[in-house]
């Protein structure tokens, strides 16, 4: 048994209702929700559009290997709505979106799979909400906790937690 640490968000549609279903979906297909972040709101990263996301992380205890976590993952987005323009940066408004962050404290470098994710620790919108669940959980390159990851990072993006 493996914890994997996934970030959800989205801006298109009923977010609340996308980050809902894909929870349902993750613990049907890959595994147990062990914890949950409170959801928060985020304007964009990466891309120029008005509508803001909502993001979520989820620690989900699972048995499975780390390509068929991805797998699950890419089928739940597809599910849900989530299409890709191909435009190249991946950066773009959508249904839902799931990235695994951490498997456990596997380090994971292949083309299609990279863990942990490399840019989180550029990123408020997966810090503030990871740090909900795993505050104290030390990156297995950077050797810091997420606690001290979010303290040293220079992102200045909006993020806030929604009551």
């Amino acid at each position: 048994m493996e914890t994997v640490y996934l970030c959800l968000g989205g801006n298109v549609g009923d977010t609340h209702d996308y980050l809902n279903r894909a929870i349902g979906l993750i613990e049907s297909q890959i595994g147990t929700i062990a914890q949950s972040s409170g959801i928060y709101q985020s304007e964009p990263w990466g891309l120029e559009c008005s509508q803001w996301f909502l993001n979520q992380v989820v620690a989900v205890e699972t048995e499975l290997e780390p390509h068929a976590v991805l797998e699950h993952c890419l089928q739940i987005e597809s599910e849900l709505g989530r299409t890709r323009s191909g435009n190249g940066n991946g950066y773009e408004p959508r249904t839902i979106d799931i990235d695994i962050i951490f498997f456990g404290h596997q380090i994971i470098s292949l083309p299609d799979l990279q863990v942990p994710h490399p840019l989180m620790h550029q990123r408020n919108f997966v810090l503030r909400p990871l740090c909900d669940v795993a505050a104290d959980f030390v990156h297995p390159v950077f050797r810091k906790t997420v606690h001290q990851i979010l303290a040293e990072c220079d992102d200045n993006a909006i993020v806030k937690q929604l009551k």
